[in-house]
């Protein structure tokens, strides 16, 4: 049977069109999935407390039934919904960071659909500060259960066109306000251990965390923490292999070209350098922008566009692990995993 394609409907990214809104609330309402930007990635939205709605979700996105899923709030009187604690020190961090790309872990009330946390006992939350999220949660008055809007494992998507190439046919609406502002998913943290613990790292680092909370730990990259969205060993990866090398590793970059056209293949580099020595021919190249915030946001277009050429195989030049370049190279780790 023919599926219907998802319809797509322009939305202004800063003063979001209420009638808009109010339509998407009501696709949501009725326990439809609608794709919305919000300030880090594009998120694939069902009503957080509609377990039929959000296990949808799962099935559009051919997602495991164990990965939880962050719930967006429109206010801090939705939290009262989904949590019955909320301890001093996670107040004192939603002050400071929300709205914003900061992800909370809090104790699951009875009112949270298990569906939505993967069977734990706890809730992954967040304010979006993005307009047309905000705006999107308000029109339909409760919480949104909402994961990146892309295919299970795949880059997330970051425009509109991203999620329409991944979920068309499979989703009912897609809100199109252009490209994210951040490119990169929330950082998850976690206020339960001592020290508190960042589970995935995102737009909010350690240093801004830990100027405001004091110590705070990171956990081990690329391996599975079940109760955070988002931190599969692999994960974020293109269909093409990807392989991560040193920065400016001119050597080894040449050395790995060769061997892959060795083998017949066709090369993606990812590189915030030009180099024009490489045979154009096999090897496509997308020089990235030098400034770590602006790399981010483009990351996870480069890995799409790359597989749009036909490449078998992507070499990605590592970036330093300070600011948000922690979390690019958290997703280039788990995409390059095998």
């Amino acid at each position: 049977m023919l599926k219907l394609l998802t319809q797509v409907i322009k939305v202004h990214p800063q003063k979001p069109e209420k009638e808009v809104m109010a339509k998407a609330a009501e696709v949501i309402m009725r326990g439809g999935l609608v794709a919305f930007p919000t300030e880090t990635v594009y998120g694939l939205g069902a009503d957080a407390l509609n377990p039929r709605a959000v296990e949808r979700i799962f099935q559009a996105k051919g997602r495991p039934a164990d990965n939880p899923i962050i719930v967006h709030l429109g206010d801090l009187k939705q939290l009262e919904i989904l949590t019955n604690y909320v301890s001093p020190r996670a107040s004192e961090v939603m002050k400071r960071f929300w709205p914003g790309p900061l992800t909370l872990i809090y104790p699951r009330s009875e009112k949270v659909p298990p569906v939505v946390t993967g069977g734990q006992d706890t809730v992954a939350v967040r304010m979006p500060r993005g307009k047309v999220a905000l705006a999107l949660i308000r029109a339909l008055g409760r919480p949104i259960a909402a994961p990146s809007a892309n295919l299970s494992g795949r880059p997330s998507g970051t425009t509109a066109r991203h999620v329409f190439y991944d979920l068309n046919g499979e989703i009912d609406l897609i809100l199109d306000a252009g490209p994210v502002e951040v490119g990169v998913e929330s950082t998850v943290l976690d206020l339960s251990t001592q020290p508190p613990t960042i589970l995935r790292p995102g737009a909010i680092t350690t240093e801004e965390l830990r100027g405001t909370i004091g110590e705070v730990a990171l956990g081990k990259q690329c391996q599975p923490v079940t109760r955070s969205p988002g931190t599969r060993y692999r994960h974020y990866s293109p269909k093409a292999e990807v392989s991560l090398v040193k920065q400016n590793a001119w050597y080894e970059i040449g050395k790995l070209i060769d061997q892959y056209i060795a083998m017949g293949k066709k090369i993606g580099l990812i590189t915030r350098l030009y180099y024009p020595h490489f045979d154009s021919s096999r090897v496509i190249i997308k020089v990235m922008p030098r400034g770590l915030g602006e790399y981010a946001k483009e990351m996870f277009a480069a890995l799409r566009e790359l597989d749009e050429e036909g490449v078998d195989c992507i070499i990605v030049e590592e970036v330093e692990q300070k600011g948000i370049g922690v979390a690019i190279m958290d997703r280039l780790l788990r995409a390059a995993a095998h």
